[in-house]
């Protein structure tokens, strides 16, 4: 069947050594293969695609890209250029790659500004954003004219992990708990909520925020969310409990979790025009996300909904 995927990494020279610091915990034979597939752009990615039946690939940047930087100018710069590259190497395959723009949002107005022209010029479909900013998180008010801008855009924003801007002192001792084990989906779940909270999507109804890794465990607490928020009281000028603003402006995508019982709860809380399919290519094997979405059991009409129609829908293909 075919397929459309959303979380798919690349890496441009610039970020290689960052790249490499935040990863040490790899051993050296699994550093250097992920290095060359984030690098590659032709047969080997091409090949595990095919491998896994997707049509097209929507390429991001991967962590922690300009996200970490401290000087604004240098991330503005470094955000364009990633994009240029990645529009260069779309001409080359462009029907098989699109784009998802790389943002320095150390300055909202020029992440703005640059988000439009990744979608005007270059043809991108959305924006993919690794989590905070230097600590700081895009439910605040600074971050207003850029969401407005999405919204007038009508394009998507991914919020990806990244490491937290402090280390969780429960965290403390247990190295393995962090990154994508676990850190990663309590940082960007809670992330995700603060949006929710903090009105983001009361003031920008249109916005569609995109979560991958089966929403970052979202769709399992939704429930919960809804009974404590009537306990405590919805903060004020939030109109809708929780599940419903995550099910109006949050689609996810399965990257990274090939699992039936995650697919079906996703589906069940969501509902099967709110999620996508992803691989999180290369972390993740393409061949195993694509044979695996081919034989869970859901019908042949979810199916076709989670492999591509969604993903036509939410990046405006059609």
């Amino acid at each position: 069947m075919k397929k459309i995927a959303l979380e798919e990494h690349f890496l441009s020279p610039a970020f290689v050594e960052e790249f490499k610091k935040g990863m040490r915990s790899l051993p050296d034979e699994a550093m250097q293969n992920i290095l060359t597939r984030l690098q590659d752009f032709g047969d080997q990615r091409l090949a595990a695609m095919d491998a896994a039946g997707i049509d097209k690939a929507f390429l991001s940047l991967t962590s922690p890209g300009v996200q970490i930087e401290t000087d604004t100018a240098r991330a503005v710069k470094l955000a364009q250029e990633t994009n240029d590259f990645l529009a260069a190497e779309i001409q080359k395959q462009p029907t098989r790659y699109g784009g998802l723009a790389h943002l320095a949002l150390q300055d909202p107005q020029a992440a703005a500004d640059e988000l439009e022209r990744s979608v005007r010029q270059l043809g991108f479909r959305g924006a993919m954003i690794n989590s905070h900013t230097n600590g700081h998180y895009l439910d605040e008010e600074q971050y207003f004219p850029f969401w407005e801008r999405v919204q007038d855009l009508g394009v998507p924003v991914y919020l990806h992990p990244a490491n937290s801007y402090q280390k969780l002192q429960i965290l403390e001792g247990h190295d393995e708990l962090l990154g994508a084990t676990w850190s990663w989906t309590v940082e960007t779940a809670t992330h995700a909520l603060r949006l929710v909270f903090g009105g983001t999507f009361e003031r920008f109804p249109n916005v569609k925020l995109i979560l991958g890794h089966m929403g970052e465990t979202l769709p399992y607490v939704l429930w919960r969310l809804d009974s404590r928020s009537r306990l405590a009281g919805l903060p004020k000028g939030l109109t809708k409990l929780p599940s419903q603003y995550i099910k109006d402006n949050i689609v996810i995508t399965t990257t990274g979790v090939c699992a039936d019982e995650s697919l079906q709860c996703a589906l069940s809380a969501l509902g099967e025009d709110n999620v996508l399919f992803s691989v999180d290519y290369p972390f993740e094997e393409s061949k195993q996300a694509g044979d695996w979405i081919e034989q869970a059991p859901i019908s042949e009409a979810v199916r076709e909904k989670v492999c591509y129609k969604n993903a036509e829908r939410v990046l405006g293909l059609k």
